[in-house]
């Protein structure tokens, strides 16, 4: 997958792109939200052997570029078919809070649905406020909050919220502005 839109590009990842991954997966405050503020404790050779067995009809790890720079990832897993599961996370601090996320996602999200993807999914955490926002703004619907669901690494209970997509209610950023 290779998807370009401006200055961003959003495209398969590589090889090259794994010791990357490593960086940001063992960074605990890149990596706090999704229940690891220890970070993965992984290599960048486990993360390539992963990458390997990556495929459009089950699973694929994506890279986000801006101008050429690697800002963050995405990810998405196909389930019963119509159904795909997505993940975004900007990695770069620098990048975060700029209105990057809701283009990346609109980009992702055009793809998919023209692809065929009758539904995505997502969830995130309670505290994860601005995310929220970004995903309520491009149409997704909050279908349930998880109270208590899991434990970060630390021990902690987390509350997650459950989002949903279809195409009729899709509001692509590229298109509002």
């Amino acid at each position: 997958m290779r998807i370009i839109y401006n200055d961003l590009c959003i495209r398969n990842a590589e090889g090259k792109d794994c010791e990357q991954l490593a960086t940001w997966w063992n960074d605990g405050s890149v990596m706090a939200h999704a229940g690891f503020p220890n970070g993965l404790g992984t290599t960048a050779e486990e993360i390539k052997e992963q990458i390997a067995n990556d495929s459009d009809d089950t699973k694929r790890r994506l890279i986000i570029e801006y101008r050429g720079t690697s800002i963050g990832e995405m990810s998405f897993y196909v389930y019963e078919g119509k159904k795909v599961e997505i993940g975004i996370k900007i990695c770069n601090s620098d990048f975060q809070g700029k209105g990057l996320g809701r283009v990346i996602l609109s980009m992702l999200i055009e793809k998919l649905f023209s692809t065929g993807y009758e539904l995505i999914f997502l969830d995130t955490n309670l505290k994860n406020t601005r995310a929220q926002h970004v995903y309520e703004l491009l149409g997704f619907k909050k279908i349930a909050v998880n109270e208590n669901s899991w434990k970060d690494q630390l021990g902690e209970l987390q509350t997650s919220i459950d989002y949903e997509l279809r195409a009729s209610d899709f509001c692509n950023a590229k298109l509002i502005g």
